[in-house]
């Protein structure tokens, strides 16, 4: 017999405790606990976290109230392979997406899962994705068999009791099942059930696979959702720049791994923009709609953030540094002898005695990695030393600009406009990033992901392109898009822009762009700054300089065009039409000068 929680944390959905008890039935818990949200309810799983080994507690003197989890070594990444879209027809789902057919998967993992969590618990965690109040805002629960799941999802998620408040006694949401089943890789799935509004995932532990609420619910779910009632679910930062004046643009950016996206949501400006500041707003994800003003609103879904470590320092990132000193899950990091984590990039050397990732002994001679490349953070967004004071605001924030980035160590130049909005739809479509050695075994190749959403949406590519463009039909006042690429490099492999915080200089001309307070020139392929535009005083960087960072180089451009052909190509049929002709004009442009 499954028993909700007392009515006033608002527990009288009955179609979530049909659900639970379906659930419960079917994998047989000894114990169902209904997460509150509250922090006794915090300090209990924490405790009892701990004497489960599952998490290891740091030096509570260095970094207060935070823990260390060691996951199993096969278990340390999404699997995109075991990763299904679950529609009534393989074409809904598109080329990109790995399809299985519901009822037949349903059938199977309910064959995994029968009695999967007996002599154990399970998990009820009700949350909210977006500002409590908000008309963005949308009700999940996850069933999960994982106290590591059920803590960090009380960092990344509004949960417990606003969740069930708001779904009262007849409202909607996301349902999410997530059981470990032993981490094993040959019964490992994340499926998704998009007509069902529906996740369940088994046989990871890993936050990508296990945390519905981001990447299965914020993104996949989210994106066919927006389809249906016209807005966007997107794989973006928001952030806010405020100058001395006190006037604050808002920005939504999308980046592929590894280009820089954390970074820049908080950003630090440097000195020559003395005055300034900018406001993280969100880290990676936007839900975005039209406002009664005509412009596009947007909201961070979640409530946390689940960042990578190696790379992350006082340099790179100082908000997250500080951040991430006290209240925080660090996962497959390594550890100090003095109770402290590390990781590759960190700025300082690992004192002897470190402990790897997997806690064996740690010593730089061996040649291994002493955190996981994967490793992660897991912390409340309020650490953020440049939380926006819009980031809980029920309204959102009014979107300027949207940027779309890469990796690209030539032909992409530093930043570039769109012509307009279905140009910027074509420029997201087909933006990508070069591989690395570490990653393929070759270096330069280009691989396409399309607005970074790839293998995020919950559809077929082609229609999410469409929707793009429907959307910008329906904007009164759409932001600009731009491109931009921190990472071309000169002639002698040496990058042309220094990156980092410097990256504000760029950023204050897209949003002089935005205002209409600056010029630019125009290309075959979009917009660049003129001379002059970028401020770079304080920088060792000459006008020339940044002409050769903003260069359009025909021959590049060639391949270039060559290659979205082909890639837009293995998409099928759906890309819509206008994609297509923003390619040939493209081919033109080069052709006539």
């Amino acid at each position: 017999m499954v028993s909700l929680p007392n009515k006033t944390a608002g527990a009288e959905n009955q179609s979530l405790a049909q659900w639970v008890g379906e659930i419960a039935r079917l994998t047989r818990p000894d114990r169902l606990i209904w997460c509150d949200g509250s922090e006794a309810e915090r300090d209990r799983l924490l405790s009892e976290a701990v004497a489960a080994k599952v998490l290891l507690p740091l030096e509570r003197h260095r970094r207060p109230g935070c823990y260390l989890h060691r996951s199993n070594p096969n278990d340390v990444a999404r699997t995109e392979d075991a990763t299904f879209i679950c529609t009534p027809s393989k074409d809904e789902a598109g080329p990109t997406n790995n399809w299985a057919e519901p009822k037949q998967t349903y059938e199977k993992l309910s064959k995994w899962l029968e009695g999967s969590m007996a002599g154990g618990a399970m998990y009820v965690v009700p949350y909210v994705l977006g500002p409590l109040g908000s008309r963005f805002a949308k009700a999940g629960v996850e069933l999960t068999d994982s106290i590591y799941v059920a803590l960090s999802m009380g960092i990344m998620t509004r949960m417990g009791a606003p969740a069930l408040d708001m779904l009262g006694p007849a409202g909607d949401f996301n349902r999410g099942l997530h059981c470990t089943l032993g981490c094993e890789p040959q019964r490992r799935l994340i499926c998704h059930f998009p007509h069902d509004d529906t996740v369940w995932s088994v046989g990871s532990n890993y936050g990508g696979n296990a945390l519905l609420s981001k990447k299965c619910f914020a993104l996949r779910i989210a994106s066919h959702m927006a389809r249906e009632e016209e807005w966007l679910a997107e794989h973006m930062l928001i952030l806010g720049v405020q100058s001395p004046q006190g006037e604050t643009t808002y920005v939504a950016a999308a980046f592929p791994s590894a280009c820089g996206k954390t970074n820049l949501a908080m950003l630090t400006p440097p000195p020559a923009f003395d005055g300034w500041r900018v406001f993280t707003v969100g880290d990676d994800i936007a839900w975005m709609r039209i406002g009664a003003d005509g412009r596009l609103w947007a909201v961070n879904p979640e409530f946390g953030y689940f960042g990578v470590a190696p790379g992350t320092n006082a340099h790179s990132n100082p908000n997250a540094m500080r951040m991430l000193k006290h209240d925080t899950i660090f996962t497959n990091v390594a550890l100090t002898p003095d109770g402290d984590i590390w990781w590759e990039g960190i700025g300082v050397e690992p004192p002897s005695g470190t402990l790897d990732w997997q806690g064996r002994p740690w010593n730089a001679a061996s040649g291994a990695k002493a955190a996981h490349p994967n490793s992660r953070f897991t912390t409340p967004m309020s650490n953020n030393p440049a939380l926006s004071p819009h980031a809980e605001d029920p309204q959102g924030v009014p979107i300027s600009a949207i940027i779309f980035g890469g990796r690209r160590a030539s032909t992409v130049p530093l930043v570039l406009e769109a012509f307009d909005w279905s140009h910027g739809v074509y420029l997201g479509a087909t933006m990508g990033s070069e591989t690395t050695a570490a990653a393929t075994g070759k270096v330069g190749v280009i691989r396409r992901d399309p607005m970074a959403m790839l293998p995020f949406c919950g559809y077929d590519m082609g229609q999410y392109f469409a929707h793009w463009l429907a959307m910008g039909r329906k904007i009164p006042r759409p932001p600009k898009i731009f491109m931009v690429n921190w990472f071309r490099k000169d002639a002698d492999g040496s990058f042309l822009w220094p990156g980092y915080g410097e990256n504000m200089r760029v950023l204050d001309w897209i949003i002089k762009r935005a205002n209409h307070r600056a010029g630019a020139e125009q290309t075959p392929v979009g917009l660049v700054p003129r001379a002059g535009e970028v401020a770079l005083d304080g920088l060792d960087i000459t006008d020339e300089h940044l002409k050769r960072a903003t260069a359009i180089d025909a021959r590049e451009w060639e391949v270039e065009l060559e290659g979205q052909h082909q890639f837009l190509a293995r998409l099928g049929g759906t890309v819509p039409g206008e994609v297509m002709q923003q390619l040939s004009r493209a081919r033109r442009a080069f052709k006539a000068r």
